[in-house]
């Protein structure tokens, strides 16, 4: 890998950083510790594919927050283009939450 190319694990890194700073807008907690993030992509042609769900399937961001999530993954210069998939399978619960967006929430 030549010296110009920004480490894909490096840029997984970055991204994380971008979505920790997008909330969900009935919780005071960001999507990451929230379990919302499913698995993040990101190929040689820095192209990112984000797989996220949404706490219900009619949540009121539907259409917003995968946008929000797109746009601001796309800000990074890194990343070539940003994609969001939406999946509702598995399901997202409470389990999925990270033990600080737990404690943030008084559920510990």
């Amino acid at each position: 890998m030549s010296e110009t190319n920004i480490d894909t694990a490096e840029l997984g890194e970055k991204i994380v950083v971008v979505l920790k700073t997008i909330y969900d807008p009935e919780i005071p907690v960001d999507i990451y510790e929230l379990g919302l993030i499913y698995d993040v992509f990101v190929n040689e042609d820095n192209d990112v594919k984000i797989l996220m769900t949404l706490t219900t399937p009619n949540c009121p961001v539907a259409e917003t927050l995968p946008q929000e999530v797109e746009e601001k993954v796309k800000s990074l210069d890194q990343v070539n283009n940003a994609e969001v998939e939406i999946t509702f399978d598995p399901p997202w619960t409470q389990e999925l939450m990270s033990e600080e967006a737990k404690l943030e929430l008084g559920m510990l």
